[in-house]
């Protein structure tokens, strides 16, 4: 299976909604992912190196998987149906249902590789000539710093 970098957040502003995307490492396909907030919050924390005073749910999860000694690790996005992304965290052999943001907020701390399947990448790849711009991750991070719970009152 391709392996896949994370290359970061974007707003969809169309929609309102974070996007992660990600990118073949020895390719030129990317993938787009819709997540929510908290998820897109967790992966950029992640890439901007953020260290909180305790740790959130990736961090205990990255710490959780090195103390017990587990060293065979993989993210691996199986499926898109529908618009909805499925994957698997592979743990010495043992495979666990996972969303594909928190795979990508895991590797960001514990170094997992992420590997996506061909089928995947043919059906929802995108080229980087399709991706989406760099300046719309400086547009995001100024969205998630300034927005708040009342922002999402119906």
């Amino acid at each position: 299976m391709p392996k896949l970098d994370v290359i970061g957040v974007v707003m969809d502003w169309a929609g309102q909604v974070p996007t992660l995307l990600l990118r073949e490492q020895d390719g030129a396909r990317q993938l787009s992912i819709w997540v929510g907030h908290a998820e897109a919050r967790a992966i950029l924390t992640a890439m901007e190196g953020q260290v909180p005073p305790r740790p959130l749910t990736h961090d205990l999860m990255a710490s959780m998987l090195t103390e017990l000694g587990h060293t065979q690790l993989e993210g691996r996005i199986t499926d898109v149906r529908d618009g909805v992304f499925n994957a698997e965290l592979v743990v010495d052999g043992h495979v666990l249902t996972a969303r594909p943001s928190d795979l990508a907020a895991l590797s960001l701390r514990s170094g997992l590789t992420l590997t996506c399947t061909d089928q995947v990448l043919e059906q929802a790849g995108i080229t980087d000539e399709e991706a989406v711009p760099e300046d719309d991750v400086e547009k995001f991070r100024e969205f998630l710093d300034n927005v708040n719970a009342d922002d999402f009152e119906a």
